[in-house]
């Protein structure tokens, strides 16, 4: 069986992590250096994008509330909707709102390009 994504490795489960300690034994997220990077959009965003990443990568989808991401990263909920905001109109994702109670849905670009002047952009 070919494995085609890091995401379907997991999903399949054969990538088994031995060893670690507290910190590691919940797992690891590995972010694109390009969104670690990019300069247009604040750490802030950089690490809500992160968590949704560390999210979709455990469950192959990505539909926290943001009150759980707002738990998670210790900030407001106020602040997790901004950042939202931010990495949506920078098209880092796209929300798919289901309804009032209903949590919604997150799609991540990870395709990454490579930009004029030596500066990495993700492309949409």
């Amino acid at each position: 069986m070919e494995i085609k994504s890091l995401s379907d490795a997991i999903q399949e489960k054969n990538i088994i992590i031995r060893g670690g300690d507290v910190f590691t034994e919940g797992g690891f997220t590995q972010v694109p250096n390009a969104i670690l990077r990019a300069t247009e959009i604040s750490q802030g965003s950089k690490l809500v994008y992160a968590m949704l990443l560390s999210y979709a990568w455990h469950n192959n989808s990505c539909f926290p509330g943001q009150d759980r991401l707002a738990d998670d990263l210790s900030i407001s909920r106020r602040s997790v909707n901004t950042h939202i905001k931010e990495l949506e109109a920078k098209r880092f994702i796209k929300v798919t709102r289901k309804g009032l109670g209903k949590p919604n849905l997150y799609e991540l670009f990870l395709v990454a390009t490579k930009a004029p002047a030596n500066k990495r952009r993700i492309s949409r």
